[in-house]
């Protein structure tokens, strides 16, 4: 399963992926995004690809887990 990063560093705090995904984005206190949903489940994984795609900036994205 893949999992969701933000690159806090390029990110605007739009706030578009967590208005849009709750499920697997919501926002601390400074309105920044925070990862709620670690791997990304499978039935999520089209609303995963979606908010990645609509980020402004493209500070969201989609990795693979890396080996163990």
């Amino acid at each position: 399963m893949q999992r969701l990063t933000v690159d806090r560093a390029i990110c605007a705090g739009h706030g578009l992926c967590y208005g849009s995904a709750p499920e697997l984005v919501d926002s601390d206190e400074q309105g920044d995004p925070v990862i709620v949903t670690e791997p990304v489940p499978a039935d999520l994984a089209g609303t995963a690809r979606r908010v990645v795609a609509m980020c402004p900036e493209r500070a969201l994205a989609l990795v693979e887990p890396s080996p163990a």
